[in-house]
């Protein structure tokens, strides 16, 4: 196998999949080994012909929608530069995106190829990104789309939720946005799955299976960790101001992997399970059952 890099190591998602290809003995790139605004620091970085993993990305959806430009230099600029390095390099792609490029106004889970109409700052970074991958490195480029992201070290809603319990009786979520809890630890193993098949260009999405509200996905945090359910009340979007829309309908099809014969991800509570389990005692201690 060629060589492996991963882009934005020192983020949530980045941690896991270095952790997750260790295997592979993947050169780990921070901002401070090689920033993606740089084109010089990625030539020097990037090893010809290496599969490149870009997990660096602009993740203040709110702080987007005051500096837009910001947010365009990291998602959109920043992936240009990176895939014009690896068509230099004659290498692959394989860059993570999320469901903020879509419109959130779906009844039934996003195909691959649905069209894509963000409607926030951040999602239109985001779909600069995407076009840029297909735009230069349309047979070696692959656009990985996540959402509803958890893991550890990072923020981490059952983390943050738990944490909060230890504080207040009551904790209201808000129960009309839809989507797939998804964790790293997943994504990463997806994204393992197309490096090892040498899966070459498409579009996946790598989030778990199955799909709740975030009240429900709270619920499930408690509910595994002992704790009262009813404690979780549910409140609309309206409780929260945000400058930011959220997608209210975020769940995202599967059947790329099927199509290429490749595993399909399971489910979310499955997921949040063997997570709860591996990582969050690393955040709470002994302080949940």
């Amino acid at each position: 196998m060629t060589e492996l890099v991963v882009l934005g190591a020192g983020g949530m998602l980045g941690r896991a999949l270095v952790q997750h290809l260790a295997q592979h003995a993947p050169l780990a790139a921070t901002r401070a080994d090689a920033d993606v605004t740089n084109p010089d620091a990625l030539q020097r970085f990037i090893p010809e012909g290496a599969t490149v993993i870009n997990a660096s990305a602009y993740t203040d959806v709110d702080g987007a929608e005051s500096d837009e430009g910001a947010a365009f230099a990291i998602n959109a600029d920043a992936v240009r530069i990176i895939a014009d390095t690896v068509k230099a390099k004659g290498g692959r792609l394989i860059h993570i995106s999320t469901d903020y490029v879509f419109d959130g106004t779906a009844s039934k889970p996003y195909d691959e190829r649905a069209i894509r109409s963000p409607m926030s700052a951040y999602g239109r970074s985001k779909l600069g990104g995407e076009q840029a991958v297909e735009d230069i490195l349309p047979d070696s480029g692959i656009i990985v789309r996540t959402a509803w992201l958890y893991g550890y070290p990072g923020k981490s809603f059952p983390a943050t939720i738990l944490r909060a319990s230890q504080n207040r009786e009551f904790l209201d979520v808000v129960t009309d946005q839809v989507g797939q809890p998804t964790w790293t630890g997943d994504v990463a193993a997806l994204v393992e799955s197309l490096v090892v098949n040498d899966i070459r260009h498409g579009i996946f999405h790598a989030t778990n299976s199955g799909q709740t509200s975030w009240h429900g996905f709270a619920r499930a945090v408690f509910r595994q960790a002992g704790l009262d359910e009813d404690r979780i009340r549910p409140v609309t979007s309206e409780a929260f101001s945000r400058p930011a829309p959220r997608p209210s309908y975020s769940v995202l099809g599967h059947s790329a992997w099927d199509l290429h014969g490749l595993q399909e991800p399971r489910p979310w509570e499955d997921a949040l399970a063997e997570a709860r389990e591996r990582e969050l005692h690393l955040v709470l201690g002994n302080t949940t059952p």
